[in-house]
């Protein structure tokens, strides 16, 4: 042992010694052929080179020197290698190479002689070491004449030689695996040693500068040395050790190990993605091959027993870092269900690469149960997945199922079960979240049997209460997961008699997707909340211009949605016109009395007309036709009477519409009744659609042809324990469709000029819209859509102008008119909005006492769709009054009602999403001016309710779990942003003005500031 020390200081010697030479003989060289002799003299004894290769790099004096220069045997060459690569030669000599050579020659180098006396000393080193050397020089320190940036560029293509054309990284985890076997080498030291490497050769991305070899990008770098690694499992030569070995060891393989440290680097470093994309198609052929060719013996023994399985057994065991491990579990179960493998390949897959983790490692089962199951969102089939591989511990084919462990399985389940149980999670999880934890729940009930059932404390007291907060939800997804889950739990309890919740539900199959793709997909929340909830448009010419569809009823179902209709514009009636109210009952005579008239008329003009007939039958005649207001109401009373109260409310709209002088004296009582009327009690069976949109057709007439009568009988209904919560919400409906039919209401009026130096705020288009001030013939305003992210800050608009003057433009024609001989026509104009004039009686009562709990009515807690639904109105009727007066007295008290703690803060996204609209209804119906002169005039409440709806707006983008209240707080900022923008300029123009004028602001201006949202931009003035 001792000669064996003494031999290899001895070889280490002669190695330092000779590397001297060289290095000596290079510095003292004037010309490249003395720098590749010297380079040849000490490669040709470290590696088996061919010098007759070299014969055409150098002068005819070096030639005869390299070809006969004596050949070392191969005991001596690895005796020299050995000593060069293993002790301080290597680093000296590299760092020369490195340095000086590169900066000084390397240049100089023909090809062949850069390849066999260059490269070669980094190619077929120890790549280990290598690596550790060429890394640093990615950033070289300028010092001593070296040429920095062809010392960088040396350093990336030697990277690109050494690691990826000759596969450095696979090379490195063998080098690490035939040390496991050396006796010398010490355990920690071999441990730090393959952290340090797996580091470095992380590092290598975000070391390379702009214009290093795209192999080196982060993305194609981690990829090609993930494949070499991944290219292990194939390798049917390498030493790889049994995995029971390993696991009674209780330490991996350094191949191993290499590889999980390699692996924890790369998802530390974000490209999990890359990694991943590699491993699942590598594991699943492998399982598909294995299931394929097994047919008589288990699976589960042909897994242990295979030597390519040996690897994927192991890669996950050997991940340490918590973090990599679980990021790199995520998205291999989301991988693997993209690439859509069945239930039996899923489930042997997940057992190649997590069983020895999941039998040695506690936290491994608590990740999948308690983080996958509970917190995290995979796609439906995952939980099936999981559910069999962790708790059920049987793949889903097995003949006979084995005895699992119901233990664990019960316990899981009772957890589930609590969890989705809670009233705060379904008012703060998000719907993509829900789904999938109604997902796990109904699939783990279908694993259940009764005895299971009966064993368990408090699962069917958590499914019941689970079940009932679901079915109070406005959103119609959360009341079909509450009903699917009901189905399968009452299927546990009796199989042959289901509970069916929902109608729409048929067969015996849950789809737990609620027909959904994948979570990747829009969520349903975000259809829904726009056809049930506040709904507010990203673009902000939408939430000005269109009507926003606000339906919220518990009942609701596909048919409603489909049926659901847009404000009706009706033709305005001359008060002069004289008309017969007995007319008015021509259209509610059904098709059959239509058809017994036709008969009757062509029986009288024909021969026959004249012979008798039985008239028992025909009670056309007899039919008793509303003419009078008081009539229909006396009708509507009568309960008991359902054939009256059916045909009262068949003509009730047209009497009202024809406003007659009774109108304004019975519209309270018609109001009241009409709420007070069940359709349901009356209308035949199928048909009680067709009577509720009668009778709320009526009330929108009632509150368009006499306001204020019928508003004050609303209002007061609205707050009565009389009525249910679905009549409040049909009286919010009602006046919400009547504020939008009063702000589309045409009326005529004389046209009158507004002088050029009277200002106005009551513009008939949006402030932040360009003027209509152009040359003559110039088109409307057109909004450009921009590309890119939908919440753009700015808008765009274009329009077309009218040539020039005395300009001819060829392939045009003129087309020519007569003038109007009408004169009339120029003197008056259409009034588009009748709205602002009844906004005080449509939004102050409402808005008294909305926080005040009575008896049966509690909004803030148990009603809150009516505070929702409320809010929405008022929301409604603000942009209904847009750029009048009326919105800027009307904006004050709806901001302090929005500011409201237990508003703005409302546990149930549903109310939170109506505030931002009516937060961003608001901001668009204010008028600069006005928001200008607010401030000047110290009004502190319009001023610190503006600046609550930008802060509070950017709370809840930040923090908001639901993710339509993070779209409506955006469009909140950017509404806030544009108005903030345009009083800004109104203030510019005013203290322009004011100095023009020689009089100055308030002092206390100087000091306030306009925010933008998202910006460093403040307006001060």
């Amino acid at each position: 042992m001792e000669d064996g020390a003494k031999r290899k200081r001895e070889a280490e010697s002669r190695v330092v010694e000779k590397v001297g030479e060289v290095i000596s003989g290079i510095n003292k060289a004037k010309h490249v052929d003395q720098v590749i002799y010297a380079l040849h003299s000490l490669a040709f004894l470290l590696f088996p080179l061919d010098s007759s290769l070299l014969s055409g790099s150098v002068g005819d004096c070096y030639r005869e020197k390299i070809l006969h220069a004596k050949v070392p045997s191969a005991d001596e060459r690895s005796e020299w290698w050995q000593a060069f690569y293993r002790g301080a030669a290597f680093p000296t000599m590299a760092r020369f190479l490195l340095r000086d050579v590169a900066s000084n020659w390397l240049a100089c180098f023909p090809i062949s002689a850069c390849k066999h006396v260059y490269n070669v000393f980094f190619v077929d080193g120890l790549i280990t070491d290598v690596v550790q050397t060429l890394v640093p020089s990615l950033q070289p320190i300028g010092s001593d004449g070296i040429d920095v940036n062809a010392v960088r560029l040396n350093s990336e293509r030697l990277l690109v030689l050494c690691l990826l054309e000759n596969d450095g990284v696979l090379q490195m985890a063998r080098e690490f695996g035939s040390s496991s076997q050396s006796e010398d080498s010490a355990y920690e030291h071999l441990k730090g040693a393959v952290s340090v490497v797996a580091q470095i050769v992380a590092s290598i991305p975000d070391k390379a500068q702009i214009g290093s070899p795209i192999p080196l990008s982060s993305h194609l770098f981690f990829k090609q040395i993930t494949i070499q690694l991944l290219s292990l499992a194939e390798e049917g030569n390498l030493n790889l050790l049994n995995a029971r070995t390993i696991v009674n060891k209780k330490e991996l393989h350094w191949t191993y190990m290499f590889v999980g440290e390699t692996f924890s680097r790369i998802c530390r470093r974000g490209s999990i993605d890359v990694l991943v994309n590699e491993i699942v198609p590598r594991v699943l052929k492998h399982v598909q091959s294995l299931l394929s060719q097994t047919v008589d013996s288990p699976l589960l023994d042909v897994l242990e027993s295979n030597p390519a399985s040996q690897f994927w057994l192991n890669m996950m065991l050997s991940v340490k870092d918590s973090y990599a491990f679980e990021r790199m579990s995520e998205q291999l179960l989301l991988q693997l269900a993209k690439q859509q493998p069945s239930d039996v390949e899923a489930y042997w897959i997940l057992w190649l690469l997590f069983h020895h983790a999941l039998e040695h490692q506690a936290s491994v089962r608590s990740m999948f149960v308690d983080k996958f199951l509970l917190w995290k969102v995979f796609p439906v089939c995952c939980v099936r997945w999981i559910l069999h591989f962790v708790l059920l511990e049987y793949p889903p084919n097995a003949n006979s199922i084995p005895a699992h462990n119901t233990r664990n399985f019960l316990e899981t389940l009772q957890r589930l079960v609590a969890a989705w149980s809670k009233k705060e999670f379904v008012q703060s999880a998000t719907v993509e979240q829900q789904i999938y934890v109604s997902a796990a729940v109904g699939i783990s009930l279908e694993k259940m049997s009764r005895e299971e059932l009966d064993e368990t404390k408090d699962v069917m007291h958590s499914i019941l209460q689970g079940v009932s907060c679901r079915l109070e939800s406005p959103n119609h997804l959360v009341r079909r997961m509450a009903s699917s889950v009901a189905f399968v739990f009452s299927k546990v309890i009796d199989p042959k008699n289901p509970l069916y919740l929902d109608d729409s539900f048929s067969g015996d199959t849950v789809d737990w997707e609620f027909g959904l793709i994948s979570s990747e997909k829009a969520t349903p929340g975000t259809k829904n909340c726009i056809e049930k909830g506040a709904d507010v448009k990203s673009s902000t010419t939408l939430v000005l211009e269109n009507d926003s569809n606000h339906i919220a009823d518990d009942e609701i179902d596909t048919k409603e949605k489909q049926k659901t209709k847009k404000v009706s514009e009706y033709k305005l009636v001359d008060p002069d016109e004289i008309i017969d109210p007995a007319t008015l009952n021509c259209d509610s005579v059904t098709d059959e009395d239509n058809d017994d008239n036709e008969s009757e008329n062509s029986d009288t003009s024909s021969d026959s007309s004249l012979q008798p007939y039985d008239l028992q039958d025909d009670d056309t005649d007899l039919k008793r036709k509303f003419t009078q207001l008081v009539d229909v109401v006396g009708a509507l009373r009568k309960s008991d009477d359902a054939d009256g109260v059916e045909k009262a409310l068949d003509v009730a709209e047209k009497l009202v519409r024809a406003s007659p002088d009774e109108l304004r004296h019975v519209a309270g009582d018609l109001v009241k009744t009409l709420v007070q009327v069940r359709c349901s009690d009356f209308a035949v069976e199928g048909e009680e659609e067709s009577a509720e949109d009668k009778r709320q057709r009526t009330l929108v007439a009632l509150v368009v042809m006499s306001p204020f009568e019928s508003l004050d009988t609303l209002n007061k209904l609205l707050y009565s324990p009389n009525i249910d919560t679905s009549q409040r919400i049909m009286i919010l409906d009602i006046m919400t469709k009547a504020a939008q039919e009063l702000a589309y209401a045409k009326t005529v009026k004389p046209k009158h000029h507004i002088k050029p130096f009277i200002s106005t705020i009551s513009e008939t288009q949006a402030w932040f819209l360009p003027g209509d001030k152009g040359p003559p013939g110039a088109s409307s305003w057109k909004e450009i859509s921009e590309t890119g992210t939908l919440l753009n800050w700015a808008n765009r608009y274009e329009r077309e102008l009218p040539q020039k003057p005395g300009r001819i433009q060829k392939g045009k024609t003129r087309r020519w008119g007569l003038k109007s001989a009408n004169i009339q026509e120029s003197q008056i104009e259409w009034s588009h909005n009748k709205f602002p004039m009844y906004a005080a009686a449509f939004m102050l009562p409402a808005m008294e006492g909305f926080d005040k709990k009575r008896h049966g009515v509690d909004l803030l807690n148990r009603d809150f769709i009516v505070l929702g639904k409320l809010i929405y109105m008022l929301g409604v009727c603000m942009k209904c009054a847009a750029m009048h007066p009326e919105a800027s007295a009307m904006a004050p008290p709806l901001l302090d009602l929005l500011r409201s703690r237990e508003v703005c803060h409302h546990k149930e996204a549903y109310v939170r999403r109506a505030v931002l609209f009516a937060a961003s209804c608001i901001l668009a119906s204010l008028h600069p001016s006005y928001v200008a002169s607010s401030i000047v005039e110290e009004n502190l409440g319009l001023s610190i309710g503006l600046e609550w709806v930008r802060t509070w707006a950017l709370h809840v983008a930040e923090s908001d779990t639901d993710r339509d209240c993070y779209t409506m707080a955006m469009t909140c900022l950017q509404l806030h942003a544009e108005m903030a923008l345009q009083a800004s300029r109104a203030l510019e123009s005013a203290e322009t003005t004011s100095k023009a004028e020689n009089f100055g602001l308030p002092s206390h201006l100087s000091k306030g500031t306009i925010k933008i949202p998202q910006s460093n931009v403040s307006f001060r003035f």
